[in-house]
C-alpha cells in the first residue's frame, strides 16, 4: 500500500477521519476533503505528513473535474477513493420538503456519482484503483424520519454493485462498507436523547455494544489492501450483527 495516493471525503471528523488517519499511518498521502478550514486542516496536522487538506464543498459538481485533475497532476496517479461525505436529517415523513429531499440527495448520491466518475477516468489510465462507498444501516432496513438520507445510502450501495459490474475490466474494484452504529459524537447526542431508540439499537446488536471508528477504518484498509484483490460490488455490514439481529 506504500506510494499511494488515496481521497477521503468527508474525513475531518467521524468515520472519515478514521479512516484517513489509517491510510496516512500505513504510508498512504491522503487528500482530506471537507468544507470546514479550520477542522480539515487541524485534522491534516493531526494525522501527520502524509495528509493534504483539500478544502471544497463537494455539492458544487461543476467544480469536482478540476479538483480531481489538479490531485492527478499533483502525484501523478490515484489509486483509492473512500466516499464516506454524507448529511442526515431527523424529520416526519410527511414534513420533509422537496428541497430538503433534494438537499440530501445531492449530497449523498450526486456528488459521489460525480467524483467516481472523474477519478474512474484517471484509474483507467494508470491500470486500476479502489473504490469504497459508504452506506448505512439505513438502507439495510426501515429507519423512521430519514427518508432522504434513506433513500440516499439505498442507491449507494446499488450504485456500487453497478459500478462493480462496469469497472471490474478496468482493475478498478468497487465495494461499499455499511457501518452499524458507531461510537461518535453524532450518534452519541442522537442516542443520548432518545432512550428508547438508544435500547432498541442495544436490544438488537448481538455484541451488546457500539462499534469504533476504527472498526470502519479497518475495514475501509482491507477493501483498498492487495488482501481483498478479488472481491467487487459487495456491501459489508460493519454493525456487531445488528442489520441481522433479532
Amino acid at each position: 500500500m506504500n506510494k499511494k495516493t488515496a481521497i477521503v471525503t468527508g474525513g475531518n471528523s467521524g468515520l472519515g477521519y478514521a479512516t484517513a488517519k489509517k491510510f496516512c499511518d500505513q504510508g498512504i498521502k491522503t487528500y482530506v476533503i471537507g468544507r470546514t478550514k479550520e477542522r480539515t486542516e487541524k485534522a491534516c496536522e493531526e494525522m501527520g505528513p502524509n495528509a493534504v487538506a483539500l478544502i471544497f464543498d463537494l455539492t458544487k459538481l461543476d467544480e469536482i473535474p478540476q479538483i480531481v485533475q489538479k490531485i492527478y497532476d499533483d502525484e501523478g496517479h490515484i489509486d483509492i477513493l473512500v466516499n464516506n461525505a454524507g448529511i442526515n436529517m431527523k424529520k416526519p415523513f410527511i414534513e420533509v420538503t422537496d428541497e430538503e429531499f433534494e438537499r440530501i440527495v445531492h449530497t449523498n448520491l450526486f456528488s459521489v456519482f460525480a467524483i467516481s466518475r472523474e477519478v474512474v477516468k484517471k484509474m483507467k489510465e494508470t491500470g486500476g484503483g479502489s473504490i469504497v462507498n459508504i452506506s448505512s444501516m439505513a438502507a439495510q432496513y426501515g429507519l423512521p424520519q430519514v427518508i432522504a438520507y434513506s433513500s440516499s445510502k439505498t442507491a449507494i450501495e446499488g450504485m456500487t454493485r453497478a459500478m462493480a459490474v462496469e469497472l471490474a475490466q478496468f482493475g478498478i474494484r468497487v465495494n461499499c462498507i455499511a457501518p452499524g452504529f458507531i461510537k461518535t459524537k453524532m450518534t452519541a447526542k442522537a442516542l443520548d436523547s432518545d432512550a428508547d431508540r438508544k435500547n432498541k439499537v442495544f436490544s438488537r446488536t448481538p455484541m451488546g455494544k457500539m462499534g469504533l471508528p476504527e472498526d470502519i477504518a479497518d475495514a475501509v484498509y482491507f477493501m483498498c489492501s492487495d488482501e481483498s484483490k478479488f472481491v467487487t460490488g459487495t456491501v459489508l455490514p460493519i454493525d456487531g450483527g445488528n442489520s441481522i439481529g433479532f
